[in-house]
């Protein structure tokens, strides 16, 4: 059997990551890179050369035109993937779209529409959601170890230093070339967190999320248009309440914890490092094992294994983008809040306490605006009462 062919549309930056996915599968004949795409000479990848007979673009409709890939991974801007995917998807391709998949609601539809009239697959990439640590979470819950579940919560601290903010044209802007563009720690770096509460939640009440009320405070240490510093509660019309409490000026490292609070037990998930514990562990364990989005997808186009992150999943996360995209700048912090370690493109920026003001809240499920924190303001609200996303 012919294996699939495959392109990649963003070979540089993060799309290096995906060239470092897709080489092995190449070398075991499960696929064929075909074709690289990027506006940019091609930057070398030790790990993933390119392979003979895969040819390079600089313009994904001339590619598409000239090897008609089977499947494409997208791993461009973020306000580019609506019109790439709506290419590739007339070519007749299945899709691996990085996240977030799209800015709203509107433009989440007509993908979704376009891949059904195609009769084509999409898979987001919320790498995450292969975990085998939170399926064993959600098995958890399903067999009632943590009773009804009350909250779920995550809180993150990273650090990115000002180069971060260089990387690229699209970096720390809330809009570019007159779009949306809508970098920012809750869209991008710490979006996996998102979804995977959003996934939680999906497991305890067997359907995606669907938003009531969406509440956020949104703060900045650089004069950038997003925020580094997020607050964010999502208030579900059945199921429990959602808070995402993340920065990237954290003090000390806090990789990513999911906590679901049960009447009977809680239990708490380091995401990135797929660590888990449930009611009666005494710590965290490792809970090896991922399932590859791209995997996946080849799977389920040859036996129509379900797809770990379809597009329909992932609706949730864009009425928050949608909502994000509305909200007022973020607020500025600086001062004696504020300290930075480093010197020039290194340097890093650091909210002093905010450590403990993003695990206070995942603890109690109030904002920082509601427990007293000096700093905060009162957020943005947008009440959903049918449970859709704003839409322009």
């Amino acid at each position: 059997m012919t294996p699939p062919r495959v392109a990649l549309i963003g070979a540089n930056g993060h799309g290096r990551w995906h060239r470092r996915g897709i080489a092995p599968l190449h070398d075991a004949g499960r696929v064929r890179l075909v074709g690289l795409v990027d506006v940019r000479p091609l930057e070398d990848e030790p790990a993933a050369p390119v392979p003979p007979g895969a040819r390079v673009f600089t313009d994904h409709r001339a590619m598409l035109a000239a090897v008609r890939p089977d499947v494409v991974v997208v791993c461009t801007p973020p306000h580019t993937h609506l019109p790439i995917a709506l290419d590739a998807l007339a070519a007749g391709a299945d899709l691996l779209l990085e996240k977030p998949p799209v800015l709203d609601l509107i433009e989440h539809r007509r993908l979704a529409e376009a891949a059904e009239d195609a009769g084509r697959a999409v898979q987001v990439g919320f790498q995450a959601l292969g975990s085998a640590a939170l399926a064993e979470l959600t098995a958890a819950l399903a067999a009632g170890r943590l009773g009804t579940v009350t909250a779920v919560a995550t809180v993150a601290a990273w650090r990115r230093p000002d180069a971060y903010y260089a990387r690229a044209p699209w970096a720390g802007r809330r809009t570019l070339d007159g779009r949306p563009a809508l970098d920012g720690a809750l869209a991008n770096p710490l979006a996996h967190a998102v979804m995977q509460c959003l996934a939680v939640a999906e497991a305890v009440t067997g359907a995606p999320v669907r938003p009531a009320r969406i509440e956020v405070e949104r703060y900045r240490v650089r004069p950038i248009e997003v925020d580094d510093t997020a607050v964010l509660r999502v208030t579900p019309r059945t199921g429990p309440p959602v808070l995402a409490a993340v920065t990237l000026a954290g003090e000390a490292y806090i990789a990513g914890e999911v906590h679901v609070t049960g009447d009977r037990g809680r239990a708490v998930l380091e995401y990135p490092t797929d660590r888990l514990r449930l009611p009666g562990d005494p710590a965290l364990r490792e809970v090896p094992g991922r399932h590859g989005l791209l995997e996946n997808l080849l799977d389920h186009r040859a036996a129509g294994t379900p797809l770990i992150a379809p597009l329909a999943r992932t609706a949730p996360f864009t009425a928050i983008i949608a909502a994000l995209r509305d909200a007022p700048e973020p607020i500025l912090l600086a001062g004696d809040l504020v300290r930075a370690e480093g010197d020039g493109p290194r340097r890093e920026r650091v909210i002093r306490g905010v450590d403990a003001v993003l695990r206070g809240a995942a603890e109690s499920g109030a904002l920082p605006s509601e427990s007293g924190v000096p700093w905060a303001v009162p957020p943005y609200r947008i009440e959903l009462p049918d449970g859709e996303a704003p839409q322009r």
